[in-house]
């Protein structure tokens, strides 16, 4: 898988689905947690699926589109993860990290976004 791989978006989004992945295995396998840790996994690890179906859209509609729907699912991967802090599945400091990670993933997708819709869609 060549593309987007010198693509800054696309190396943290899977850096970041790994941690996702690493997360949710200790969790199922040392707290017995599946139902929060599994929505966990799901939106975690499509964030990084939406970027590369972004890399690879057919227009620039289609593009900011898929990147849109990734940044819906951090926001949701967010949401899963201040679950499992305030339920005490994980700890602070593992939310911290996390959580940062994601916060960044979603600062760079609004970025990017802005930035496309500015020079592609200015208003004539």
């Amino acid at each position: 898988m060549n593309e987007g791989k010198d693509n800054i978006i696309v190396k943290k989004s899977y850096s970041f689905a790994l941690d996702i992945i690493g997360l949710y295995k200790t969790l199922v396998e040392n707290k017995k947690e599946f139902v929060l840790s599994k929505q966990m996994l799901r939106s975690g690890t499509s964030i990084g699926a939406n970027i590369h179906e972004a890399v690879a859209s057919e227009s620039k509609k289609d593009f900011i589109h898929k990147l849109g729907i990734a940044g819906k699912e951090v926001r949701e991967t967010g949401y899963w993860l201040n679950l499992l802090k305030d339920s005490d599945y994980i700890t602070k400091e593992n939310f911290i990290q996390l959580n940062k990670d994601c916060e960044e993933l979603a600062r760079i997708l609004n970025s990017i976004i802005l930035t496309t819709k500015e020079r592609y869609f200015k208003a004539v």
